[in-house]
């Protein structure tokens, strides 16, 4: 749970923000105002939080005099600004800000703000000050999947077993490689990466390994290999699949012996590296086609990752679009938003290029609506395909143990299915002729649906939720409002 200091200058806003971050199972150190904060500062500092979160503007000067005097005591402190659109200070904070969340305040938008603080804060670990702060940005998601990932390169990142990670194209491998390196003990010496598929077979060996003066026709001086470069740290070996057979003998050898020698020379060097390896490939299906050694496979098959694709974690899509638009705007580019119902048909889209071709889009509508909002008809013809309305909106906040590595995917039967279902319940309804008090009529069927999706589900929140298509903490605060618990166990769901 992160610990929060939240200022704001508006009392309202600031316990009505204070409310929702406990409920999202932050800790508030604190909800103060921008004077407070100043003689905080002037006395004891910040204290030992996390984030903090700061209100609007009232007086730009004031408040960038306040800031930097944050960044005298903690200079790395994460800040999550929640800002007017025309507020003047948004510019000069660029810099410094985690998240510039525009009011009035979406849930949606302060999860996000909050998913990339949990990020933040497992690249940082709370020690790690020198590291990478891009990398935050890299594992968005609050999916089951995504997590899965999360878990599995926390568990591998203390070793330095070899890793392998599988998955389509654009589904951020190498993003994976360098979370697994920046949270090993190795994450201080370089992280070399080398595609593997990009570079002409014959080309390929002088790469890895380097070369001597004269060592072939162009070798007009020493070179040395990415192997050497990567002396201490993590090598990434991309597309690994592509690997021709005599290059696969070759390392192979290395990571037998642990040692290599440049292309023209017989003197060994130390292979002092962690290898990370990703391909796309079935390279089982590529053992039985002769394609790839079946030895290399068990080299580097160790503890295998695999990263999903966009179609296993539809929940992460409205993260993953609001941090797009966000790194277009550090970059100088337009400021989009998509509305709920373009979202919903962009979750109903197959994505064959995945995340990749995510930021395509998003670079595309920015280009195209410079400012503005996306809605349904502003998507290309091939996003629109699913409909606004067909199925429900992708959820948010699920979340699983590392063993479970399912994901529930929309489908047009199973929409079909939860139409049928839906419009057999309605049938069942009449209004009695006396009328009836239709508030407390939804709330009792409301109660009923909910407690039955948790029986048939053994209590477990997470798959009531899929079965009721909402999201994990919004069934929680439902359970909240009706009181609903399991018998046996009062204390919690």
């Amino acid at each position: 749970m992160a610990s929060i200091l939240l200022v704001d200058d508006d009392l309202t806003r600031r316990n009505e923000l204070k409310l929702l971050l406990e409920f999202m199972e932050c800790v508030v150190a604190g909800a103060i105002t921008t004077n407070e904060l100043a003689a905080r500062i002037r006395g004891e500092g910040v204290g030992r939080v996390d984030a903090l979160i700061l209100g609007p503007c009232s007086g730009a000067g004031e408040q960038l005099e306040v800031l930097r005097s944050v960044r005298q005591v903690d200079a790395h402190l994460p800040l999550i600004s929640l800002s007017l659109p025309s507020c003047p200070l948004s510019r000069e904070l660029d810099a410094i800000v985690l998240a510039n969340l525009e009011l009035p305040l979406r849930r949606a938008s302060l999860e996000g703000g909050l998913e990339r603080l949990a990020v933040f804060r497992e690249i940082r670990g709370g020690r790690g000050r020198h590291r990478n702060s891009e990398l935050f940005r890299a594992l968005v998601g609050t999916s089951q999947r995504i997590q899965v990932v999360r878990r599995l390169i926390e568990r591998v990142a203390g070793s330095d077993s070899n890793v392998l990670i599988t998955g389509e194209s654009g589904t951020g491998k190498e993003v994976v490689a360098r979370h697994v390196h920046y949270h090993s003990t190795r994450r201080s010496k370089p992280f070399v990466p080398v595609n593997c598929g990009a570079i002409p077979p014959d080309l390929l060996e002088s790469e890895l390994f380097g070369h001597e003066k004269g060592a072939f026709t162009g070798a007009i001086t020493a070179r040395q290999g990415r192997f050497e470069m990567a002396d201490g740290g993590t090598l990434f070996l991309d597309e690994i699949g592509d690997m021709s057979l005599t290059m696969q003998v070759k390392l192979l050898r290395v990571l037998q012996e642990r040692t290599f020698e440049r292309v023209g020379s017989n003197r060994s060097i130390s292979a002092n590296v962690r290898i990370v390896a990703a391909t796309h490939v079935d390279l089982e299906r590529a053992i039985e086609q002769g394609r790839f050694r079946q030895d290399l496979f068990f080299r580097l098959n160790v503890f295998p990752i695999e990263t999903p694709s966009l179609r296993e974690r539809y929940d992460d899509l409205p993260l993953l679009v609001n941090d797009l638009v966000e790194r277009l705007r550090h970059e100088g580019g337009a400021v989009i938003r998509l509305t709920p119902e373009a979202l919903t048909c962009l979750s109903h889209y197959p994505w064959p290029g995945n995340v990749r071709e995510l930021a395509n889009l998003v670079e595309r509508l920015a280009i195209l609506y410079p400012n503005a909002l996306v809605d349904v008809q502003d998507l290309p013809a091939k996003y629109r395909g699913g409909g606004a309305a067909s199925s429900p909106q992708p959820m948010i906040g699920d979340s699983t143990d590392v063993t479970d590595s399912t994901a529930v995917t929309p489908s047009a039967d199973m929409s079909a299915n939860v139409s049928a279902d839906l419009s057999a319940t309605v049938a069942l309804a009449s209004l009695p002729r006396q009328g009836l008090d239709l508030k407390e009529h939804l709330n009792q069927l409301e109660f009923s649906l909910i407690q039955q999706a948790l029986e048939e589900s053994a209590w477990v929140v997470a798959h009531a939720a899929k079965r009721l298509h909402m999201g994990r903490t919004t069934l929680v605060e439902k359970m909240r409002k009706f009181g609903l618990q399991r018998e046996e166990d009062a204390s919690g769901y």
